[in-house]
């Protein structure tokens, strides 16, 4: 749980000390801590802070290479060694020029052992297949929406700040919502009586005039939206709602966490900023009680939606947790699609019975030679749509990139195990 625990340095070094030289209750409920993260959590460059971090949060694959950075740099190379092999057992690939550096920095003595722990080649394993593809002109986008009940598809998009429809017998349409700002996650009402997008400006642009930040709900009259304003400051993005209809939305770019009950005039703040780095993608338990949340840097983490404190989900098998871009439940296992680690891949964890561990884990897709860059999607029919040639690298600040021009993005069906009765 949350609520003291903090990571930031110095003296909360010998906190997270206390804390993981407790006998271990894995499997029998224990709560794994949360501790809170933010910019200073990204200064922390010495080795004993590193390795501390790492002990406070186990299945992030960027505080391990930051940790191995900082073990070459004062040759650490036995501590090298084990940072290789951590990640070695977790599927992480290095880059090619990386790959020759390593051995060299570690020296003769350390060299073949540093080797002989690198992963020269990712597995590519491809399982989905092109359902639909947006047009180059609508930009960068972000966000895809598929529903349960139609053979449609919704798609936002960031810089052309537009929805984009999707029927199979007429191909795409696009209109914008007036005052839009960049839109991303998308989400309906259990009964689809209304759509929900986050609004907000994620790509840094310069816009002319004000434009709106929040929640838009859309019931049929686009020129008529809903509009709930986010808190000041907050830029919200990623969504994910309710049986009851009760919509989550993530901050990216300031760490908070946002909710907006039924009938509710504005976002409430669940998780203020400071808790979280970069959270992303979102889930909601079965009983709807647990929001499951993945920091970008750090893992994934669960916040009691009755206490509002907020744990580290744990797990019993090795794991990357971090480089979750879009999460999703599927029965008893989170879909988490992972842009933020080498190889990308889209991988399925199995929950324990009290959602609280992680007790199996399998890659879905991984190093799929037609992505770009996966990113925003929605579970329907059995399966996973997802955006997979993401287009971040080809805008800057709204606008294309003088050497990338926008190109088509495709959309990817990958079929999923039924879930348990």
């Amino acid at each position: 749980m949350l609520r003291g625990g903090s990571f930031r340095a110095g003296f909360f070094l010998a906190a997270v000390a206390l804390a993981t030289a407790a006998p271990s209750l894995a499997g029998e409920g224990a709560a794994a801590p949360w501790y809170a993260v933010d910019a200073e959590t990204g200064q922390i460059r010495d080795v004993e802070g590193l390795k501390a971090l790492a002990e406070a949060f186990p299945d992030s694959a960027s505080v391990r290479l930051r940790l191995l950075n900082a073990q070459l740099g004062v040759e650490d190379f036995e501590g090298v060694l084990a940072s290789l092999s951590w990640l070695k057992q977790r599927g992480y690939v290095f880059s090619e020029t990386a790959q020759g550096q390593i051995p060299e920095l570690v020296g003769e003595t350390f060299a073949a052992r540093a080797r002989a722990l690198l992963i020269q080649k990712a597995e590519t394993i491809e399982a989905s297949e092109v359902v639909a593809t947006v047009p180059a002109e609508a930009g960068l986008v972000e966000g895809l929406f598929a529903p349960e009940s139609d053979n449609v598809l919704l798609a936002t998009s960031i810089t052309g700040n537009s929805l984009h429809l999707f029927e199979p017998e007429n191909g795409w349409s696009d209109a914008r919502i007036p005052g839009a700002n960049d839109l991303s996650g998308i989400v309906s009402e259990p009964d689809n009586s209304m759509g929900w997008i986050a609004s907000a400006n994620l790509d840094g642009s310069e816009d002319e005039g004000a434009l709106f930040t929040g929640l838009i709900g859309l019931t049929g009259d686009i020129e008529n939206p809903i509009l709930v304003p986010a808190p000041k400051g907050a830029a919200v993005s990623d969504l994910t709602i309710s049986t009851e209809a009760t919509v989550y939305a993530s901050d990216p770019l300031n760490g908070g966490i946002y909710r907006k009950p039924v009938g509710a005039t504005e976002l409430e703040v669940l998780i203020a900023p400071g808790t979280f780095r970069s959270p992303q993608g979102l889930a909601l338990s079965p009983d709807d009680k647990r929001l499951y949340v993945s920091d970008y840097r750090y893992g994934l983490a669960i916040i009691d939606l009755t206490s509002g404190e907020v744990e580290r989900l744990s797990s019993d098998v090795p794991v990357i947790l971090d480089g979750t871009d879009a999460l999703f439940r599927h029965g008893n296992n989170l879909i988490a699609i992972q842009n933020g680690t080498s190889p990308m891949r889209i991988s399925a964890f199995t929950l324990s019975q009290d959602g609280e561990r992680i007790i199996a884990a399998r890659v879905l897709e991984q190093a799929h030679p037609g992505w770009t860059e996966p990113l925003g999607g929605s579970i329907a029919h059995g399966a996973l749509y997802y955006v997979a040639t993401g287009q971040w690298d080809r805008f800057v600040k709204g606008e294309p990139a003088a050497d990338k021009p926008a190109i088509p993005t495709e959309i990817r069906r990958l079929a999923l195990s039924a879930p348990p009765d």
